[in-house]
C-alpha cells in the first residue's frame, strides 16, 4: 500500500494542463524548487540547516464533495474552495483546484524532539517559527507564480478574512484547514491526536493554495479519515501518542484542543523565549517517538527509536 501511495505521489508531479493564459506551469516543480533551493527554507541556526525535507504535493478538485462535508461538519463559517475564491476575486471560477503540500521534518529535528519529554527541542521550536515562515513564503511564491501566468490563486490561510471560530461539534476551529485540504488531496489521514499521517509520517507541516485552474486530482488511496492510524486500525492497540503529550491533552477519546492550545501559548511560548532566545509555541511531542513519526505505520508497530528513518 505504501508503494502504491508513493507512486501516486509521483503521478502528482505533473505539469499543469495548459490553458490559453498559462505556459505549462509546472506546479510540483514550483513547490519543490522553492523548498529545495530558496534561502527561506532554514532553521536559522549556526549550521544554517534546512527546516524541511523534500515536499509531497497533491491536488483536489475545488468542487470535491468532501469540502461541502467539511463545511457541514465543522460549521457554516468553514470555506469551501469556491467560497474563498469568490470572496477574494468577486468572481465565479470556471475551474478550481486546491494545491496541497506536505513539508516533512528533517531527520535531525525528529531525532532531537524524540528525546524530549516535557518541552520541545530547539530544532523543533525553530522549525515551528522559522520553518513556518518558509511555509508562508512558499504559499506566497506559488500564488505569485500562478498569477504571473494569468491564473488567479489565493492561499486561504493567509487571507485577511481567515480567523479562528468555535465549532459546535469540534470546539476551536478556523474557516480553512490545510490538513483537511491535504486529506482531500490524497496526502494522508488523521491520527488519534488529530495530526495528519502522511507517506513521510506525522512530523510535518502543510499548506495549500486555491487556484482557478484544472489539474487532475491525486487519487485518495484510503476509504476513511482514520485509515493510517494504528489506534483506529487495530482496535486501540497503539495510543503511543497519549503518554507523549506533556499537556495531558490526549486520551483514548482523542484530542482536547483547549488543553493543547493553552499549553502551547501559556507554557511553551515563554519556554522558547527564555531557553532559546526566540518566541515559538511549537511542541510536536505527539508527532515524534511514535510509530507514525516518519511513515505510514500500517500493521508495523516498531518504535521509531529502534528504526528511525
Amino acid at each position: 500500500m505504501l508503494k502504491a501511495l508513493l507512486k501516486s505521489q509521483e503521478r502528482s508531479m505533473i505539469h499543469v494542463q495548459q490553458t490559453k493564459d498559462d505556459q505549462g506551469v509546472h506546479v510540483y516543480d514550483i513547490i519543490r524548487d522553492f523548498m529545495m533551493n530558496a534561502p527561506d527554507n532554514t532553521l536559522r541556526n549556526e549550521t544554517g540547516e534546512s527546516a524541511w525535507d523534500e515536499p509531497l504535493v497533491g491536488f483536489s478538485r475545488g468542487d470535491d464533495p468532501l469540502y461541502r462535508q467539511f463545511k457541514n461538519e465543522i460549521g457554516e463559517f468553514f470555506w469551501t474552495p469556491a467560497e474563498i475564491f469568490r470572496i477574494t476575486f468577486n468572481a465565479e471560477p470556471s475551474a478550481l483546484t486546491v494545491i496541497s503540500w506536505v513539508l516533512p521534518q528533517t531527520k535531525a529535528t525528529r531525532a532531537d524532539n524524540r528525546k524530549a519529554k516535557t518541552y520541545p527541542s530547539e530544532r523543533w521550536s525553530r522549525s515551528r517559527l522559522y520553518g513556518e515562515q518558509a511555509n508562508v513564503a512558499l504559499a506566497q511564491h506559488v500564488v505569485a507564480r500562478l498569477r504571473e501566468a494569468g491564473i488567479r490563486a489565493v492561499a486561504p490561510e493567509h487571507s485577511p478574512l481567515w480567523q479562528w471560530q468555535m465549532s459546535e461539534h469540534f470546539g476551536i476551529a478556523s474557516n480553512w484547514s490545510n490538513r483537511h485540504a491535504a486529506y482531500a488531496a490524497g496526502l494522508g489521514t488523521f491520527g488519534l491526536c488529530d495530526g495528519l499521517i502522511t507517506a513521510r509520517g506525522k512530523a510535518m507541516r502543510c499548506g495549500s493554495v486555491v487556484a482557478g485552474i484544472d489539474i487532475q486530482p491525486t487519487p485518495r488511496l484510503y476509504s476513511n479519515h482514520r485509515a493510517y492510524c494504528l489506534f483506529y486500525a487495530q482496535n486501540g492497540k497503539c495510543g503511543k501518542c497519549i503518554p507523549r503529550c506533556p499537556a495531558g491533552a490526549l486520551s483514548r477519546k482523542g484530542h482536547d484542543k483547549l488543553k493543547c492550545r493553552n499549553y502551547l501559548f501559556d507554557v511553551l511560548a515563554d519556554y522558547a523565549q527564555s531557553h532559546y532566545g526566540f518566541s515559538s509555541y511549537g511542541c510536536g511531542l505527539c508527532q515524534t517517538g511514535v510509530p507514525c513519526e516518519f511513515r505510514i505505520p500500517l500493521k508495523m508497530e516498531e518504535a521509531p527509536s529502534s528504526q528511525a528513518g
